[in-house]
């Protein structure tokens, strides 16, 4: 297979919540009790594939050991990490579903192929595989074979955002790095910093994005941040009566329905705390805390956790990859939405 088709440049930031794990890498590998296969399982959006990069550059590097220790590092300077940091290494395979949201079985085995070649710097071969709980069951049984057999000095880091749903025989052969979000003293600063943003702000966008740093940034960059705001301002003219449910749907046809749902439910979330709390409690959304309580005080606390139920529902669907129609899914909830009040 073409370098160009399975390899670029990665990222390789060390965010400062990966210290546990980083000094946990290192360890292995000053022990040379490196395992074959790793599954760095996190929630999305806090820079698990940068970490994976990380890892690929140190063990790809011709002079890491020359550091040696539990913070050893890639030297930068060899021909490996200027390799790996500007036209992609050949010995590092980035494995990402090439169509629709499934890793599909020629995808891999032609990673087992690579696995199996002689390695064109003389070192590991690192396959990073993302997201592993994209496999289809064909392909999970055939990286099972590679698993069990992965060849001389090779390293395959699979990366789990939903580990529940990577296969069991998977997860077994592998050895993991679990990686949490960071925690609010940690997360806080930093993406207030990278941001430009007081810390009360970044707090608030945190909350949004559920602690998750990365899908921070992306927030507000991509796009997510006016998208927000107008499905909630959609939700709140559906209440108002000004707009109806399946117009609402219609215009989100397109739009990345797991997101939306994921902010529906946490709308859903916050009701129900003000239900059973009182006005001033803390909540996600707090910069929606005006409607959020109007709904709260004209809702029955019984028809927001059926509706959460179902939202919860939709998103296993959706996570599971059963791909429903989702614009009918979304007429559904925003039908339910309306019947709240």
């Amino acid at each position: 297979m073409d370098i160009t088709s399975r390899c670029h440049v990665l990222t390789s930031t060390l965010y400062p919540w990966f210290d546990t794990q980083w000094q946990q890498l290192n360890k292995l590998l000053s022990a040379n009790k490196l395992p074959h296969a790793l599954i760095i399982n996190g929630a999305k959006g806090i820079g698990k594939l940068h970490f994976a990069g990380s890892i690929a550059r140190l063990v790809l590097c011709q002079n890491a050991n020359q550091a040696g220790g539990e913070q050893a590092q890639a030297c930068g300077q060899c021909h490996s990490c200027q390799l790996f940091d500007t036209s992609g290494h050949p010995d590092l395979y980035h494995l990402t579903p090439e169509e629709g949201a499934q890793i599909k079985v020629d995808q891999v085995r032609d990673l087992s192929n690579f696995m199996h070649n002689t390695a064109q710097q003389g070192g590991y071969r690192v396959v990073i595989l993302n997201p592993a709980e994209a496999m289809n069951i064909s392909a999970a049984n055939a990286l099972l074979k590679t698993l069990e057999e992965p060849g001389e000095k090779s390293l395959l880091l699979l990366i789990a955002d939903q580990l529940g749903q990577v296969m069991p025989t998977i997860k077994s052969r592998c050895q993991r790095i679990d990686c949490p979000k960071p925690s609010a003293d940690v997360a806080v600063p930093w993406l207030s910093n990278a941001l430009d943003m007081p810390q009360d702000q970044a707090q608030q966008l945190l909350n949004v994005v559920h602690g998750a740093p990365l899908l921070g940034l992306s927030f507000k960059s991509g796009g997510d941040q006016a998208l927000r705001g107008e499905l909630i301002m959609g939700l709140k003219s559906i209440l108002q009566q000004k707009v109806s449910p399946l117009d609402l749907a219609s215009k989100y046809a397109k739009a990345d329905a797991l997101v939306l749902i994921s902010w529906m439910y946490s709308l859903l979330v916050d009701v129900s705390k003000l239900h059973l709390a009182s006005e001033e409690c803390e909540i996600v959304n707090a910069d929606m805390r005006k409607m959020l309580n109007t709904l709260s005080q004209r809702s029955n606390i019984h028809d927001i956790h059926k509706l959460a139920d179902k939202v919860q529902g939709h998103r296993n669907a959706l996570l599971a990859r059963q791909n429903p129609n989702k614009q009918l899914l979304l007429e559904d909830l925003f039908l339910d939405w309306k019947n709240l009040i």
